[in-house]
């Protein structure tokens, strides 16, 4: 079975118990959003505890807070009412792997699937590449506790976030699944 032929089918076997939730209201109900990563480890309706139509949840590669990640919060605040949010990295992240000119050696070299080995990624593809990689600010992650804090800091100091909303900054551990709170980003985002 194909992968598309997969997620078909589990969509089937979703739709036949999906019951009410057709009508659950687009707010959260439980009024607050998340920032966190893309990785496929991470669950955040079980960590946090979601069902559908709790909370936001905004994913991208590192759960930066990107310009894009502080659009998806702002929304969620202003037309749908979040008032708490939370910004969650992750430990042993593919963003801690790589640096901003390594991905844009990569992908100047080809624009196909990179290998990973003892020295870092290496570039296997015929190419081409492109250099359009160099125009991109990567967001990649040196010290986990400091880019939460960056994080958190930089949606504290966006002119469009109110300053009563509180965000807080933690760690997943991928090895036990705890969440770690980052003092130092907390105390950051507390709400003015």
């Amino acid at each position: 079975m194909s992968i598309l032929e997969e997620v078909l089918s589990s969509n089937d076997a979703y739709v036949d118990s999906f019951g009410d939730k057709g009508q659950l209201a687009m707010p959260p109900a439980r009024g607050f959003a998340i920032l966190t990563c893309m990785d496929a480890r991470l669950d955040p309706a079980k960590y946090a505890g979601l069902s559908e139509g709790d909370a936001h949840v905004i994913r991208n590669a590192g759960g930066r807070a990107s310009d894009d990640a502080i659009r998806s919060l702002v929304i969620s605040y202003k037309l749908l009412g979040t008032k708490e949010w939370f910004v969650i990295h992750h430990r042993d992240c593919g963003m801690e792997l790589f640096t901003d000119d390594v991905i844009r050696g990569l992908l100047a070299s080809s624009l196909e699937t990179a290998e990973i080995g003892a020295d870092g990624f290496t570039d296997v593809g015929a190419g081409p590449g492109s250099r359009e990689g160099d125009y991109i600010d990567w967001l990649t992650i040196a010290d986990q506790a400091a880019s939460v804090t960056e994080d958190v800091r930089r949606i504290k100091a966006h002119p469009l976030v109110p300053s009563g909303i509180p965000v807080y900054g933690y760690i997943y551990d991928v090895a036990t699944g705890r969440l770690i709170e980052v003092p130092e980003a907390t105390e950051v985002g507390r709400a003015g």
